[in-house]
């Protein structure tokens, strides 16, 4: 994909099926490593993230077979190694964070070589995930190199977190179903892919309950085994693609929806003017939405749409609200709560000659509905960023360049065919 070339200016239209969750696909897949019994995992999206992880599995050890016609994907895991050898931990890897969690119940010591990286939203702590492995009885060590090692099996134990990470919460639970005795974690993400973790751990056998819930209690198992299991739809996927109908003026059908995920979202909408309405489980954004920012009752005060972790409006989302602010009559505040670096893309919004004003790195007001013009676009490696620079580009009737939109694969595939 690297560099797109986009010519908008038509209505997007029509029905279509989102693709599975890319954040569910990743935590599932490492947790088949609590078994050596084979699972089956339907609605596995092909992405390049989970290809990298595929691919890593498979160099270790696993029996990977992926019908991707079908987005079928087996895994058994009985021949995967118990050491990484000279190697190390291979932590930089997008998404090998996950694999701490289950590896810690396969083998007795981990090495990890590389420091801890991040993106262009902010730094990803390695920190809140030790201290999971370390209240669960884990023994960790810094001599240069960085020694994970437990004696015999890991204990249940209650942790209490300093604040909602999803990834440090998925590897607390993949980590504790093998634990003996109970372990709770308060402060727990509840994402809806966090959910989806859960609900497959409850199909292998684990005991899990407060699902959906910021309190999380598990009663270690002594063994997990196989299960068929159904990835849950990604809800970003299924905003950006009502947002796109909504901002070129379309009407666009998303089946299978997760309604059940969307109250919250889906007053984010109505805000920008936007209703979305729903037969089913199939999301409908009607034609000619009129686009028009709704005034606050409190009349000295910006309409504002906030971003924190799940149940607040996700984080992830929010850029693709403001590519449709961008479109909408009138102005509002965006507020991510969660990233230093969540809006440092917006002066490339701008080349668009939408009217942004960055009041500091988690806060920006949109003043939308100006003209806007082609450009030639250097995209951020943020998934969601790029994916609001291109709807953008998709209202202009002209030619312009989003270049380095690789990002977009990691979480949509198939994107701009669709």
């Amino acid at each position: 994909m690297s560099n797109l070339l986009v010519r908008g200016g038509n209505k997007l239209s029509g029905s279509i099926t989102p693709a599975g969750n890319k954040n569910s696909a990743l935590p599932i897949l490492c947790a088949t490593l609590l078994t050596n019994d084979t699972v089956t995992i339907k609605n596995f999206p092909d992405l390049t993230d989970v290809n990298k992880l595929v691919d890593l599995m498979i160099s270790l050890g696993s029996k990977i077979d992926w019908d991707k016609e079908s987005n079928t994907l087996t895994v058994n895991n009985s021949k995967f190694k118990n050491t990484f050898d000279k190697e190390g931990f291979p932590l930089g890897m997008r998404g090998a964070i996950l694999l701490l969690g289950p590896l810690m119940t396969r083998m007795k010591k981990i090495t990890v070589k590389e420091e801890i990286g991040g993106c262009s939203l902010g730094i990803r702590e390695l920190d809140p995930h030790l201290e999971v492995l370390e209240k669960l009885g884990a023994k960790i060590s810094k001599t240069g190199n960085l020694e994970i090692e437990i004696k015999d099996k890991l204990k249940g134990n209650f942790l209490w977190q300093d604040y909602m990470s999803v990834t440090t919460t998925e590897n607390f639970l993949m980590a504790a179903s093998l634990a003996q005795g109970e372990s709770t974690m308060i402060n727990a993400a509840s994402e809806p892919h966090v959910q989806d973790l859960c609900n497959l751990l409850i199909q292998m056998g684990a005991k899990i309950s407060g699902i959906g819930s910021c309190k999380l209690i598990v009663e270690g198992v002594d063994k997990l085994h196989g299960t068929e299991f159904t990835i849950s739809s990604d809800h970003h996927e299924i905003t950006t693609l009502l947002a796109l109908g909504a901002m070129t003026g379309g009407r666009i059908e998303v089946k299978k929806s997760e309604p059940e995920h969307f109250p919250l979202i889906k007053r984010s909408f109505e805000k920008l003017g936007v209703n979305i309405t729903y037969k089913n489980d199939t999301a409908i954004v009607e034609e000619d939405q009129k686009l028009v920012i709704e005034e606050p009752y409190t009349s000295n005060m910006l309409q504002k749409i906030e971003a924190a972790p799940w149940p607040y409006f996700p984080a992830d989302l929010m850029p693709l609200l403001i590519a449709l602010a961008v479109k909408s009559k009138g102005s509002i505040m965006f507020w991510n709560k969660l990233y230093e670096g969540g809006f440092f893309w917006i002066p490339e919004m701008i080349k668009f000659g939408a009217q942004i004003i960055m009041c500091d790195p988690h806060r920006v007001i949109v003043y939308g509905d100006k003209p806007l013009r082609p450009a030639n676009i250097d995209s951020p490696n943020i998934i969601r960023a790029t994916v609001a620079l291109m709807m953008v580009a998709l209202t202009i009737n002209r030619e312009n360049s989003i270049n380095n939109a690789d990002s977009i694969k990691r979480a949509h595939p198939n994107f701009v065919e669709n």
